[in-house]
């Protein structure tokens, strides 16, 4: 029953993920409408959507292999945004709530594994062979499914369901030459790369021991700067910090959230997957709460960067809210001054 109900999870939440493609093709027309945007094409190598909330999204076709040849110019877009002069406060956030977690990780880990224990929430990642190929005498797995939720959610952070979820969106797009789908394929793919090599770039800096190699109760060992052939024999001594996983997924769901704004059960829904992914790691000794915060900052950082690059936004005037403007007045009457307010909304 376990693993049935690991495996359905799964399928519902990805399988059910091209609920997202749900828009009309431009193969055929020159103009659409859905509920939420109205798509026309602009010219033969772009394309536009027109939101209900007056926004305008403009897509260029995709160039084969852009999510490759568009890395230089993201990485260096991050790194111009991580010292702009407005993200100080969100960077000293997220250290300050490194901190502060560092100084609990371990009484966090302890209460996560407890409480795990309580409800029957199985911290052991436990596979089963669902397609097996022999080769000779060698038997090879080609495909594992999980045998119980904990190991289910794991895999959630994996980067399979961005994949996933990408795959069906090149393969929608391809169909009815949609340009929005296309992008976000690749926008997807592009954000799993520079997820991959920044986080291991950090995790080769820091070299913070994870859960299950600490012998006290200190959170943890940082071995910062640590050889590569000790990275790559014994990896949980030095991979803790930050969380791929969680960066990953904060990627896949900012890119999907910022390309179809009409899909509001994006957020929520993806949100609530970055939460229980991020309890089970704890619960199987894979990373601290303190992992998380930069984790989850790199994530959004780097989608956001990755949108910029494929996509050009526009917005309306005529949608635009003016906004409510207070201003004060005094009027000289019958020999007083009556002081007075205006409110302009």
């Amino acid at each position: 029953m376990k693993a049935k109900a690991s495996i359905l999870l799964i399928i519902i939440i990805i399988f059910c993920s091209p609920a997202l493609f749900s828009q009309t093709g431009l193969a055929d027309s020159n103009k659409s409408n859905t509920a939420d945007t109205t798509i026309v094409r602009l010219r033969k190598n772009e394309q536009v959507y027109k939101l209900n909330n007056g926004i305008t999204f403009i897509y260029s076709k995709p160039k084969p292999f852009g999510f490759i040849t568009n890395l230089p110019q993201d990485a260096k877009g991050i790194i111009i945004t991580t010292f702009k002069r407005e993200n100080i406060k969100p960077l000293l956030f997220i250290g300050g709530t490194t901190l502060a977690l560092m100084l609990v990780d371990q009484s966090i880990s302890d209460g996560v594994r407890q409480f795990s224990g309580n409800i029957n929430f199985h911290a052991e990642e436990e596979y089963k062979n669902i397609l097996d190929v022999k080769l000779g005498k060698t038997t090879v797995s080609l495909f594992k499914a999980p045998k119980n939720l904990n190991t289910a959610l794991y895999q959630m952070g994996q980067g399979f369901p961005g994949l996933l979820i990408g795959a069906g969106l090149f393969t929608y797009g391809k169909i009815h030459n949609d340009y929005r789908a296309l992008s976000t394929a690749s926008q997807l793919s592009e954000a799993f790369i520079l997820m991959g090599v920044g986080t291991q770039l950090i995790k080769r800096i820091t070299g913070r021991q994870s859960p299950s190699n600490a012998i006290d109760d200190k959170g943890g060992d940082w071995h910062f700067f640590p050889s590569f052939k000790n990275f790559q024999t014994n990896t949980p001594n030095f991979d803790a910090f930050p969380s791929g996983h969680l960066a990953t997924l904060m990627s896949t769901i900012t890119i999907l959230a910022e390309n179809y704004p009409e899909k509001r059960y994006i957020k929520p829904v993806g949100y609530s997957l970055i939460g229980l992914v991020g309890l089970s790691m704890i619960n199987n000794n894979v990373h601290w709460a303190s992992d998380y915060p930069l984790a989850i900052g790199l994530g959004y950082l780097c989608a956001r960067q990755v949108v910029k690059t494929n996509r050009k936004t526009a917005t309306s005037t005529s949608s635009k809210k003016n906004k409510p403007v207070l201003s004060y007045t005094f009027n000289y009457t019958n020999g007083r001054f009556l002081p007075g307010v205006i409110y302009k909304f």
